[in-house]
Order: C-alpha cells, then structure tokens, then sequence
C-alpha cells in the first residue's frame, strides 16, 4: 500500500489520550473511571455565553472575519486593559483555540529545522505541533524538587544557538501548575533582547493564580513589544473547552500579518463559537471569585492527601489545575495502564496521564504523572485513596 510520511510517523501519540482504550474498557467491564488524565473543567459554562448562541436569530451562518469579528476583538482587547495588558483590535488574531494560534506561531517564527527553547515538563502538543511543522523543540529541565521554577538563566544560554528562534513557556503551567514570578519574566525579556528572540508564552490560565498571587504577563514588560508573542484561549478561563475559540497578540506587526496568511488558508473561525466567546467576557467577576475559590480547595485537599502517601512526591501548583505527581514507581506508563486493566477498589479507579509524554528529553519523567484536580473535592479524595491502594499492591 502507499507508504505513510516521515512526519506522520514521527508524530506523538498525545499522553492523555493515548489510554482511552483502555478506560472504555474498564468502563464496559462495570468499573468506575474517576478521570484525573484530562483538564476538562467540571465548572458551568457562564449561562451568558450560552444564552448568546439560544437566543440568536441568524439565517445564513456565514463566513466571519479571517482574523475573527472585529467587535468581537475590540472587546478582547478591553479584557486585556483590565489585566494591564494595552493592545488594540488589530494586535489579535481569533483563532480556532489555542492549539491554532501556537501553530499559526511557529509557522510565522520559524522555519523547518529551526530551534524552540521550552522548560521540561511541557504541554504535550507542543511536541506535535513541533513535529507537524519540521520544529525542533530543545527542552531546558526544569525540577520536582525546585517546585519546576524557571531554570537558572546560564542553562538557557548554553542552549542558544544560529538556529534558535524563541523560548515558549506556559505561564501558569501545564503540566506542573508553576505560576512563573515577575522577576523570573524579566529574566526571560533581557536574555530574548539579548540574541533577538522571539519570547512566547500560553497564557490561557492566567486566572488562575492562588495564595494571593498575580499573574504577570509578557506583554506587560516594556521593551518586550517586537519580542513578545502570546497564546490565549477561552477554553479553561469559561469552561468552555469545547468553543474552540483562541487567539493570538502579539504588539509585531510582521508577526500578525504573517499569522493572519495562515489564518486566510484556513479562511475564519467558527461563527457561534465567537458569538459565545464574545458574550462570555461579560461574565461578572463572582464567577471567577467562585471558581478560583472551588479550585483552590480543591488544590489544597488533592496535595494534602497526595502528602500522606508513601514515596510519593507532589509539585506544589501555584496556578492552572494541574500537579505533577513523582511516584514510586519505574514506569508510570505501565502503572497507568495495569490500574485502567486490573487494578479496581470498590468498584472503581483512576486514569492518569503518564508524565514522561510532557518531556522532550528521553528517560525523564518515566515515574511520574499528571493529575488535573476539575473534579469534586470528595472525588478527588477518594481517587487519592484509590491510587494508595493501588500503589501497595502494585509494588508488591
């Protein structure tokens, strides 16, 4: 038959998804899947967003805007004065989530072959979208035991080479839920000034920051303005994953008319998805108070129990919904799986997202995992019960 490409065949199998099969079929068998793998919120979408698409009357569902319906970014642009973020309408290009606007990114910066410097663990589609477009990602580690802080400065310029073009970073992150500090974002603007990088940083959890701290943006530093890239996405700050609905700011002109070239081959975002992305930004600030509340309760308990358990070793989060959890174990691969295939406690367990996939260097984070806390607090009690139980018997 006609033979695969080289690309496709390079391409990561993503680590959250990867053990589907196996949950579907726990699930026939009877067993209770409590899903700890996936950062699918279990918070309500705002009602106003979903009001906006009920309640509208359009009889042709046209083509928008490529670079998405100019009221709909003129009111984005206001959400970003609110949080000390000064662009305008035409800084923004909507895009079909996040995941679009990181790869209209690369494809605009950079060039087959040409170098990405992005701290270790990472969001696992970075490799993909790494891969899909001839990128290759050189990963900086970042460590467990330094609660995944900014690697030291020295370790970034060892790194940088003729063919490095950005640093990216996800801030707060996925998958460590470190909230990078001002100081640390400074650090970042002198070295891409320094060699004329590109600095771009995944800012879709930016609400969610606990114990009092703040979010600090790249495009709240001076100076960074021809450097500063972000990728935004209304899928955790409304719960609302399934809009697909993103976008792209940068202060660069070539960069958004770059962007906006691959925007135009895939022609516009989608319509109602922009119309309840645009209503949503009327959501009032009690939502937010509530949900990060929620979030930070949850984060509290899910740590508190994760800290009892024998040799286990959690990253505490400072931001987003999600912790990096080091297991006594060799192959969390293995163990996720072996949990999903034979391992139950009342009826139930758990599904995990094996660490190693959010690493681009080989061998690392081959014992530990991702645990995303959008669920329940007694859920997630009981999910943590459930991994200590099946932590004895499979080490036994």
């Amino acid at each position: 038959m006609p033979g695969i490409s080289k690309k496709g065949r390079q391409m990561p199998a993503s680590p959250i998804r990867k053990l589907v099969p196996y949950a579907e079929a726990a699930k026939k068998r009877g067993t209770h899947v409590i899903h700890l793998n996936i950062g699918q919120p279990d918070i309500k979408t705002p009602k106003v967003a979903l009001d906006a698409v009920r309640n509208h009357n359009i009889e042709v569902l046209a083509y928008s805007m490529t670079e998405g319906s100019e009221m709909y970014r003129t009111k984005i642009a206001a959400y970003y004065a609110k949080n000390d973020i000064h662009v305008s309408s035409e800084d923004i290009i909507v895009t079909t989530g996040g995941s679009e606007a990181l790869s209209f990114v690369m494809g605009t910066i950079m060039d087959a072959d040409d170098e990405i410097i992005i701290p270790e663990p990472f969001y696992a589609n970075y490799n993909g979208f790494a891969t899909a477009l001839g990128v290759k990602v050189v990963p900086i580690v970042s460590r467990i035991e330094d609660n995944f802080a900014l690697p030291p400065i020295s370790h970034f310029e060892k790194l940088i080479g003729p063919k490095t073009k950005a640093i990216l970073i996800c801030n707060p992150g996925n998958p460590t839920g470190y909230l990078y500090r001002k100081e640390e974002i400074q650090q970042l603007a002198q070295l891409v000034k320094k060699h004329n990088l590109f600095l771009v940083a995944d800012e879709v959890y930016r609400e969610f920051a606990y114990e009092g701290r703040v979010h600090y943006s790249i495009l709240q530093e001076k100076g960074l303005e021809e450097h500063a890239i972000i990728v935004d996405s209304v899928s955790k700050r409304y719960s609302m994953c399934g809009a697909r609905i993103g976008c792209l700011v940068s202060k660069n002109k070539t960069v958004i008319q770059t962007a906006l070239k691959f925007a135009q081959a895939r022609l516009s975002p989608p319509t109602f998805a922009q119309i309840a992305s645009e209503a949503a930004l009327e959501t009032p600030q009690s939502y937010f108070d509530d949900v990060i509340k929620e979030y930070a309760e949850r984060r509290n308990i899910l740590i508190a129990e994760l800290q009892k358990l024998e040799g286990v070793r959690v990253a505490v989060p400072q931001g987003a919904f999600y912790c990096v959890v080091k297991l006594p174990v060799s192959n969390s691969d293995d163990f996720a799986q072996w949990l999903l295939e034979k391992f139950e406690m009342d009826g139930a367990t758990v599904m995990v997202a094996p660490a190693a996939g959010f690493y681009a260097t080989k061998g690392l984070g081959t014992n530990q995992i991702r645990i995303a806390y959008v669920l329940e607090k007694e859920l997630l009690v009981k999910a943590v019960q459930i991994l200590g139980e099946a932590l004895k018997k499979y080490n036994t």
